[in-house]
């Protein structure tokens, strides 16, 4: 199996994003991280702004200058993921990621020191760790009505990201965290437990036996070096850009981490497996793997869905822990019911989402 570096990660609750917390969408950003990032990538103050797009596990903002779009500045939670130390090393396998041949990926920008990271202090003292990508014109996939007819490429990509993840041989001190059981929905999961979201007592009998069902498939899958690697794990909508001419990039790569390959589909489908055309998406997925990796075999498919059910539930617990705001309009309101949803018909059929 590769070898990499994992650590204990500090609850939610020790590392929150309250300096961005009276912060809405479009608002310009706190003037400490302003002034930061203008010293770090060399921006002169009068021609710039930095507005907030989002507060999810980071806080992201849009960086304009002269009125234009030209960046996107992403703060990560100080502690998050294992630290500066985690995001170098997202860094490095992006930056890796760009030899792979067919795909599109988000470029970050050097600072003027010729770092992909840096960190900016706040009135406090706290120091945040902030990266730079460059703007990427187009519209994010989770803006279409139905997204289905990008996920062939989508899953294509996740094909050419796991044979690279295989191969690859990541540089000294690398280190980043894995995507297990525990971490999606143990006793104290990474962003919450579902079993604390508004769901009646029957609701969560059944969303907790479709879990164990789940859970069965996943302990008999075999974990070795054809299994189990470096993922990118939200492969979602909201991470695709399609360009003007149709062409996608990915960007977005702050949960990678190790778990089962399989795991890039099921996040792939995160937040929207209730919706009506999540079984083409993940139909469209699947037969776009498979045109690089070859056909999945019967335990596979069974491992698929049964990470996916996982996933939706690691979700609804996610859901708990972060502002309503951090997805589309009434899409937060969606996952209780959804995920009952998805459990009753994962129970009746575990594969009904690739039928």
């Amino acid at each position: 199996m590769p070898q990499h570096t994992t650590q204990d990660i500090e609850p939610l609750e020790a590392i929150s994003l309250h300096a961005f917390a009276h912060l809405t969408k479009g608002a310009p950003a706190p003037y400490w991280l302003f002034a930061g990032v203008c010293a770090a990538w060399g921006i002169t103050a009068h021609r710039a702004e930095l507005d907030l797009v989002t507060v999810s596990e980071n806080a992201t903002f849009l960086l304009l200058l002269d009125g234009r779009p030209e960046g996107v500045v992403r703060v990560s939670q100080p502690g998050y993921v294992g630290g500066p130390e985690a995001v170098v090393s997202e860094m490095a396998w992006l930056n890796a990621l760009h030899e792979v041949e067919g795909v599109r990926l988000i470029n970050p920008v050097p600072t003027v020191r010729g770092t992909f990271v840096t960190r900016i202090r706040d009135r406090n003292g706290v120091g945040w760790t902030v990266v730079s990508t460059k703007f990427v014109e187009g519209t994010v996939l989770e803006d279409l009505d139905d997204p289905s007819a990008h996920y062939f490429t989508i899953g294509q990509w996740a094909a050419k990201f796991h044979a690279q993840s295989r191969c690859w041989t990541p540089p000294h001190g690398f280190r980043r965290f894995s995507w297990d059981i525990g971490d999606m929905v143990g006793t104290a999961p990474r962003w919450g437990r579902w079993e604390t979201a508004a769901l009646s007592g029957s609701e969560r009998a059944l969303c907790e036996r479709a879990l164990d069902r789940a859970l069965r498939v996943v302990h008999a899958y075999p974990r070795n070096r054809r299994t189990w690697g470096l993922v990118h794990a939200d492969l979602r909508p909201s991470n695709i850009i399609r360009g003007d001419g149709g062409e996608l990039t990915v960007i977005d790569f702050d949960d990678a981490g190790y778990s089962w390959f399989l795991y890039d589909y099921a996040s792939s489908l995160s937040f929207v497996e209730h919706k009506p055309y999540a079984p083409a998406l993940a139909k469209a997925w699947k037969r776009g793997y498979e045109s690089v990796a070859g056909p999945l075999g019967e335990q596979e498919l069974q491992v698929m869905s049964a990470l996916s059910m996982i996933r939706r539930l690691q979700m609804l617990g996610w859901t708990t822990s972060h502002r309503e705001d951090a997805l589309p309009d009434g899409l937060a309101g969606e996952q209780a019911s959804g995920t009952v949803l998805c459990a009753r018909r994962y129970l009746t059929d575990a594969q009904w989402l690739l039928r």
